[in-house]
């Protein structure tokens, strides 16, 4: 897992992973406060280059800091992440923090008086929150830029995209700022830049981690964690998961914790690795990686079966789905300010307007016919396993890759929205870096509601192939 640009320097408290941090909490060998000053140092450092931070407040991350440092001081932390420096994708609201969701349609002049359910449940316990990462105008595509915070780039290389539409918080989580960062996810958002970054994360089955406001993206939208490791991300995930009375459709919390489940291997497993899904045009270098990965596991002892889950490309029916709910997100903003839009924001929009109600309700049945395909599938594979990415980042400031015949973010995410249109858990493990030192990613995809499975293969992976020693040089700021 060594990439040519990485960093061996591990004395850094920003190095340090958030299990890593609480562990020198509990201790007394760190403090709180160090912790939280070291990621607003770095951020201070590196965030000019990388823009992956839209708001900073370190008056208040440190008051914040300086109250966990007490607890910790009396025995008494409030949370499992109590004094852990965190960001917040600005899509979640936030108390006392403009939520712009990239747009200049947002006005920043107004009361922000809520905390999402996942802001709120992480402010519980104890997560000092440092700011608000970048995202594209809504969230709607796969690399992050929007005409309201520029162009996100990636940590490994600056000239990259960083991917999206969590590009902000994956390029902080990979530059150090943070440990811990929240993602959304409605077409391969937490996964996509987790890919492009070399980074862990989890797309958890829809429901199990509240939301509020309700996405306009309906039951496509997750919320997720966005870490360096597999443990990090179900602490974070055991905060998110707990209940909030605002999300009608949110699942029963869990009640054995994700982090006291990581233990139980792959061996014996049924597992289907599928590198083209049957219809995808794959990186040969990616390929290499990602077979190399599947081997790990097959030594590991699960039974590793190259097979496809027999479905077609679903990508029209995601259109039909995503674009009417970015029509829906405009509907709620002044027609005559639509020339303030990224134009091809406004372009999908229009698409979105243009379906009708059949149309709707066809893409959905395409939907329902794919789950019932994928719940089969699962009879037989306890997993399955593809790229996250057919390819590594590309250039930042581009919706696809330059030379590309496609205009849409989505003819080069195939293998994610795919299960967001099933609802199932889907990671993204590091494994690997191409002969130009760019992240890959593994996709590890499990049946609804077997996400601890998902995240027990992923420590199992982790534990034979560690990455999160392996951290890219930090960009410094001019």
């Amino acid at each position: 897992m060594t990439a040519p640009t990485a960093s061996s320097a591990q004395t850094d408290l920003t190095a340090l992973t958030a299990t890593e941090l609480l562990d020198a909490f509990r201790s007394g060998a760190v403090s709180p406060v160090e912790a939280t000053r070291a990621s607003l140092d770095r951020i201070d450092a590196t965030n000019d280059t990388l823009n992956a931070f839209c708001l900073v407040d370190p008056e208040a991350a440190l008051a914040q800091a300086r109250a966990s440092e007490r607890r910790w001081h009396d025995g008494d932390p409030v949370g499992p992440l109590d004094g852990v420096p965190t960001a917040i994708k600005d899509i979640f609201l936030t108390k006392g923090w403009p939520t712009l969701r990239g747009s200049r349609l947002v006005s920043p002049d107004q009361p922000w008086e809520d905390d999402a359910p996942s802001t709120a449940r992480l402010r519980e316990a104890g997560a000092v929150l440092v700011g608000k990462t970048t995202t594209p105008e809504f969230a709607w595509k796969g690399v992050t830029d929007s005409p309201l915070t520029g162009i996100t780039r990636n940590p490994w290389d600056p000239s990259r995209t960083s991917g999206g539409s969590s590009g902000g918080a994956a390029s902080a989580v990979a530059a150090s700022m943070c440990p811990l960062a929240t993602g959304t996810d409605g077409g391969g958002s937490v996964r996509i830049p987790a890919s492009f970054c070399g980074i862990f994360t989890i797309k958890p089955t829809y429901g199990l981690v509240p939301m509020f406001p309700a996405s306009p993206f309906g039951t496509l939208a997750h919320a997720g964690p966005m870490t360096w490791t597999v443990e990090d991300a179900a602490l974070m995930l055991d905060v998110m998961a707990r209940p909030d009375s605002r999300d009608w459709s949110q699942l029963v919390a869990p009640t054995v914790p994700f982090a006291g489940r990581l233990g139980g291997g792959v061996a014996g497993l049924r597992v289907a690795f599928s590198p083209t899904l049957g219809y995808v045009d794959l990186d040969p270098e990616v390929e290499r990686l990602v077979r190399d990965a599947v081997t790990v596991l097959a030594d590991l002892g699960a039974h590793v079966e190259e097979v496809d889950p027999g479905f077609t490309d679903p990508v029209e029916a995601f259109h039909v789905l995503w674009f009417a709910g970015v029509a829906k997100v405009l509907a709620a903003y002044p027609a005559d300010r639509r020339g303030e839009l990224e134009p091809a924001l406004a372009e999908v929009a229009a698409l979105g307007e243009s379906y009708s109600a059949m149309d709707y309700l066809e893409a959905t049945a395409q939907r329902m016919a794919l789950g019932v395909a994928m719940g089969r599938f699962h009879d037989t594979y306890d997993l399955l396993l593809t790229p996250t990415m057919p390819i590594p980042a590309f250039e930042a400031g581009v919706e696809v890759p330059p030379g590309s015949t496609e205009k849409r973010w989505t003819s080069w995410t195939p293998y994610s929205y795919p299960f967001n249109l099933t609802q199932q858990p889907a990671a993204s493990v590091p494994c690997g870096f191409t002969a130009q030192g760019l992240p890959v990613g593994l996709q590890i995809v499990g049946a609804r509601h077997r996400d601890a499975l998902v995240m027990s293969a992923a420590q199992a992976f982790q534990d034979a192939r560690p990455w999160a020693g392996t951290r890219p040089e930090p960009a410094r700021s001019a």
